[in-house]
């Protein structure tokens, strides 16, 4: 198996992770805190995960453009869901993980 192969591999099945558990996860964080809830500490916990997995997809991204767009929308998603999680916070937005 040469090197773009195992590239296309790693890239479907981040696909398939993000379609079938990080966005639908994601939609509903970015739910919760546009309602002004806090964030959970399993909540906290999947977003540092993510994070942390997500540290390959930009040189996965510079090799494949065709996924750059794709890549801004989930930062774009990710950042609106910290930034309002961390507003929700010092604002003290419902208790943890609980609607406001």
């Amino acid at each position: 198996m040469n090197d773009s192969t195992k590239e296309l591999g790693t890239i479907q099945a981040l696909l398939e992770r993000l379609n079938n558990q990080r966005l639908p996860y994601a939609l509903e964080l970015k739910e919760k805190v546009d309602r002004g809830e806090r964030l959970s500490d399993y909540d906290t916990d999947f977003l540092k995960t993510v994070l942390e997995e997500a540290q390959s997809i930009p040189q996965l991204a510079t090799k494949h453009p065709e996924y750059e767009n794709l890549v801004g929308q989930l930062v774009g998603l990710y950042t609106h869901i910290t930034s309002k999680g961390l507003e929700n916070e010092e604002r003290g937005g419902g208790g943890k993980g609980s609607p406001a």
